[in-house]
């Protein structure tokens, strides 16, 4: 489940809410051992995944760095050259 959480730092544009939800939520999936919770579990979850987004959402903010920003497109087509060695070998 974690493969799925993507850096957020330094990208031009920033990180959106969504994005930062969406990492969120797979951590808290990661954590709890569920995708989905139970009825009686899913207020607890919805609460956690909102904590998590609003820590990461001021980590963001709060982070300082000289490094100029990556391009989400640069580095979507690296990703995918990675991706393509590695299951081009295995197949």
């Amino acid at each position: 489940m974690c493969r799925n959480i993507r850096p957020l730092n330094n990208f031009a544009p920033p990180a959106t809410p969504d994005e930062v939800r969406a990492a969120a939520l797979q951590y808290v999936r990661k954590v709890s051992g569920m995708t989905k919770p139970s009825a009686a579990n899913h207020a607890a979850f919805d609460t956690a995944v909102e904590e998590v987004a609003d820590v990461t959402a001021r980590l963001l903010d709060a982070l300082v760095t000289t490094a100029p920003p990556k391009d989400r497109e640069v580095e979507a087509a690296k990703a995918r050259a990675r991706s393509a060695e590695r299951y081009g070998r295995a197949g």
